[in-house]
């Protein structure tokens, strides 16, 4: 794969990832909504709820910024570690005529 290929792979992968992330706090927080809905006000049950929405939603996008962040590090580590190094010039030879 070529340059161009790796870098719209990892744009789309980044893309779906977000989206699935999106998606399932989105989920998360409408059954939430549903469950207190249904409740009708039973304050402790209701903050039980809330309060596992709020881990849930927290957690799932946690994980993911940290798996990206730690996914970035490590292709520019490569990348990095990938380059030739610099040749370092010579200076030309001096003539003595």
């Amino acid at each position: 794969m070529n340059r161009d290929q790796d870098i719209q792979l990892e744009k789309e992968r980044a893309r779906y990832g977000l989206l699935a992330v999106v998606v399932s706090n989105l989920a998360i927080a409408a059954v939430a909504v549903f469950g207190v809905w249904r409740l009708d006000g039973n304050e402790s049950v209701i903050i039980g709820v809330l309060t596992a929405a709020f881990t849930a939603v927290s957690s799932m996008t946690t994980a993911y910024l940290g798996i990206k962040a730690v996914s970035n590090t490590a292709k520019s580590i490569a990348a990095a570690t990938a380059q030739p190094p610099a040749e370092t010039p010579v200076p030309p030879t001096q003539r003595t005529s």
